[in-house]
């Protein structure tokens, strides 16, 4: 169905090829996952197959890529429309419509399909995804997972043979993740559609796949094999897969059930030990504070009245929609907390509430002693930072380097600030790269800079880890550590349970704009199915969450 003929893609100004030697097939009526670290032209082998790569992104293609026998270099994206659906990672730059139901309804017109052809599939697919209470709501209102649900909807509606998916899992709980797997894996067994994705959170999809399809390196050769095959070798793995070769499994187990089955010896060996607990929550003395890493050597510490955010009966309402109701929430000094819930379920809205985006309808929110939504933004920024879902909505700058000197502006900061911060951070980026230019996890590592340039005692991310690998997410997890062995307080929205246990003291979970749990990480996790890591599940009943653990005890 796909055909990879000794591909390359160059783009202008690189120093070499960002894809080479790429020669494979996807077989019609499978599911391949396309897997490998940050950066390594994941993007750009899924943007070949629709023939955005080079059409629209530019660049020198070389060699033939062949979608059921249309050569993509002599058929544009537009030809290609009826038998290809793509999804990038940013569902907002997908949609055309303003509501569920047009967007849904939008490629069919397109392609000139029967009224009532339109409307069957329309209604099919709002159950499908679970959006049938979201048919008549504005694009613009909803969670960014309910907006990625809404963006895999528009290309299931004309039913194409191919379907290319760029993240599609990022940024969904669990359970929408489910479903939607279970929705792609119902067309690759039931209607032959051939399924093309790229994932970072391996743990959710790679037990579903027929083959796998590695970028080892930039510009290095895909490594081809089946899930098991190439999970063995991969530098990018799951939490099962490196749990089972910490235990020298063989097989090593791809699923939660296989794993369980193999894990009798290794809970044995752990039944005398106790997990190691997160971090302990500390405001850092000065002494501490010049021993940490550069981006904060010399900054001084923070001061501890300064850091806590208090949330009391907080009520939110979008226009019809109360989307946050009777919330309470303090965060104390070096404390990481995780807001998890299904999508919608107010965990957005909270943060912004907390940086003065939202304005109360009831309730009240404090933050370092101020009201958010009443305070001026240049005093709120030496008070409370938010890196949002999409890292590119602080970045408006054609160089890194403007735009470290509009925050070093912005903050009051001495010029230099946050260039320094982007050393720390993101090493051998030069001042004149776009920003657009980045990968996601180095535009976050740029907007984490941006938002630390004023030292906010209160950071806030929201959905820090979407387009991250294993690697950078473990780099992300240093660096918040330190932050919070300085004093900051941390609160991060986040659908990845396996951050959430690597990192959070607490964890907080919203359903339907309430708190139905609060408390210490390891007590939440383990009582929820939803959002316990796989590490958790695997050695059930032990209370262990992270591999990280497991190899601390072993050792």
């Amino acid at each position: 169905m796909i055909r990879f003929a000794d591909v390359s893609v160059t783009y202008e100004g690189a120093a070499g090829p960002t894809v080479q030697g790429l020669d494979f097939e996807v077989p019609e009526g499978e599911l391949v996952l396309l897997a490998g670290p940050s950066g390594v032209g994941k993007s750009t082998v899924l943007g070949a197959v629709g023939g955005l790569v080079p059409h629209f992104t530019g660049g020198t293609l070389r060699g033939r890529v062949t979608v059921a026998g249309r050569d993509t270099r002599t058929h544009r994206p537009r030809e290609l429309a009826d038998v290809v659906g793509t999804v990038g990672q940013d569902p907002l730059s997908h949609f055309v419509t303003d509501t569920v139901e047009d967007e849904l309804a939008y490629g069919m017109e397109s392609l000139g399909l029967a009224p009532d052809v339109m409307r069957r599939r329309v209604e099919e697919t709002l159950d499908l995804l679970g959006l049938a209470g979201l048919r008549d709501r504005p694009i613009a209102t909803l969670s960014g997972g309910q907006q990625q649900r809404v963006a895999i909807g528009s290309v299931l509606t004309p039913h194409p043979a191919v379907l290319v998916l760029d993240e599609p899992t990022s940024a969904l709980d669990p359970a929408a993740a489910e479903e939607v797997l279970a929705v792609l894996l119902r067309l690759v067994h039931d209607l032959g559609t051939t399924v093309f994705l790229a994932e970072h959170r391996l743990e959710r999809v790679v037990q579903y796949a027929d083959r796998v399809v590695l970028l080892p390196a930039l510009g290095a050769a895909p490594v081809l094999g089946t899930p098991a095959e190439v999970m063995a070798v991969s530098p990018v793995c799951p939490p099962v897969v490196e749990l089972g070769r910490l235990a020298g499994w063989s097989p090593l187990p791809l699923t939660v059930r296989d794993a369980r089955r193999t894990a009798g010896p290794l809970r044995e060996r752990l039944a005398a030990r106790t997990p190691a607990a997160p971090a302990p929550r500390r405001v850092a003395a000065p002494s501490v504070v010049s021993r940490s890493p550069g981006f904060l050597r010399g900054r001084g510490p923070l001061t501890p009245a300064a850091a806590p955010a208090v949330v009391e009966g907080l009520a939110v309402r979008r226009g019809r929609v109360e989307a946050l109701r009777k919330v309470d929430l303090t965060a104390a000094p070096g404390e990481t907390i995780a807001l998890m819930g299904r999508n919608g379920a107010g965990k957005s809205t909270l943060l912004g509430a907390l940086v003065g985006l939202v304005e109360p309808a009831a309730g009240s929110v404090r933050v370092g002693g101020a009201v958010p939504h009443r305070t001026a933004p240049r005093d709120l920024v030496r008070r409370v930072g938010l890196v949002p879902q999409e890292p590119r909505d602080l970045l408006y700058a054609d160089t890194v380097a403007a735009e470290c000197a509009a925050a070093d502006h912005d903050a009051g900061a001495e010029p230099g600030t946050c260039r320094a911060l982007v050393g720390e951070l993101l090493p051998g980026i030069g001042d004149d790269t776009h920003p657009r230019d980045l990968s996601e996890g180095q535009r976050l590592a740029l907007a984490l800079a941006v938002v630390l340039t004023a030292r906010p005692p209160l950071l806030l991310l929201d959905e820090p880890t979407r387009g991250l690998d294993y690697a950078a997410k473990a780099r992300l997890v240093a660096v918040l550590r330190t932050l919070t062995a300085a004093g900051h307080a941390i609160v991060l929205a986040t659908h990845d349970v396996e951050l959430a246990a690597e990192l959070a003291h607490r964890v907080v979970i919203l359903a339907d704009g309430e708190v139905v749990a609060d408390g210490p990480t390891a007590e939440v996790v383990v009582a929820s199915p939803s959002f316990a890591p796989q590490v958790t599940k695997i050695l059930a009943p032990q209370p262990w969450l992270t591999v990280a653990q497991v190899r601390e005890a072993l050792a």
